[in-house]
């Protein structure tokens, strides 16, 4: 059987093929401002590289914030629900997953045949999502791609007490201002981002193997502030912001 899913995501709609039970292709494309265009686009890359039209895909299930705007989907699964069957896929050992995307955190603690014990979400402010790494990247004049090297070369924990990203971005430029290295604002930052990640793990209750997706999973920093402050090791698998289109493409193959 080949299924397709599709995670049209706040900042990156991500498409997979499967051909039973196998991913054979992936594609993503920025979002843009028509969810239901860059759906179709993810869509048909993806489609183009396994060689197949969309005649050959017997299911297409979608999840994400733009699931509602897409017209070719034959229905859709929940982001939790996605998160959960992806990474029973690329880690059957993973029974705590996080996931930072553009605009939410969560935690999801599932159990070896990839169903949802528990989760925990924050939809309420930035400051737990990826979308605060770029502005705190840009505040600080650097790119979300050397934020893991300053984490490194910090030599000073430094604290963010602020809980909403536009406070956090005034306490970012004081700071500055305040001519306080650049790599210990960096670890502040990431730092502040895995204590709200954190807070959401010991709500569903944290379960080994602890994986995490989704974007942000690529920032060594916060991967790394995430297991100081629980003293465990945190596994990333392969593309990580493809889990859970991966998720939404085996539970398109089981309908």
């Amino acid at each position: 059987m080949i299924s397709a899913g599709i995670d049209s995501g706040a900042k990156n709609v991500k498409a997979v093929i499967m051909k039973n039970g196998k991913v054979i292709a992936k594609a993503m494309v920025p979002a843009g401002l028509d969810a239901k265009v860059s759906a179709g686009e993810a869509y048909d890359e993806a489609l183009k590289t396994a060689g197949l039209a969309r005649k050959d895909v017997q299911k297409v299930l979608i999840t994400g914030a733009g699931k509602k705007d897409c017209d070719f989907a034959q229905g859709e699964i929940t982001e939790v629900g996605a998160r959960a069957k992806g990474i029973i896929y690329a880690m059957p050992n993973a029974r705590t997953v996080i996931e930072v995307g553009a605009e939410e955190g969560s935690a999801v603690r599932v159990n070896e045949k990839g169903d949802v014990v528990d989760f925990a979400i924050n939809e309420k402010c930035a400051a737990g999502a990826g979308s605060f790494v770029e502005a705190m990247a840009r505040a600080l004049e650097t790119q979300v791609e050397k934020m893991t090297d300053l984490y490194d070369r910090s030599t000073e924990e430094i604290v963010m007490n602020a809980q909403c990203a536009v406070f956090a971005e005034s306490e970012l430029v004081s700071l500055v201002h305040s001519q306080t290295a650049k790599p210990d604002i960096a670890r502040a930052v990431l730092t502040a981002i895995a204590d709200r990640i954190v807070s959401m793990m010991r709500r569903v209750g944290i379960e080994k193997d602890v994986a995490a997706i989704g974007g942000v999973a690529l920032n060594g920093g916060f991967i790394k502030a995430v297991e100081e402050e629980l003293n465990i090791k945190i596994a990333v698998p392969a593309d990580p912001q493809y889990i859970s289109a991966i998720g939404v493409a085996i539970a398109a193959a089981a309908e």
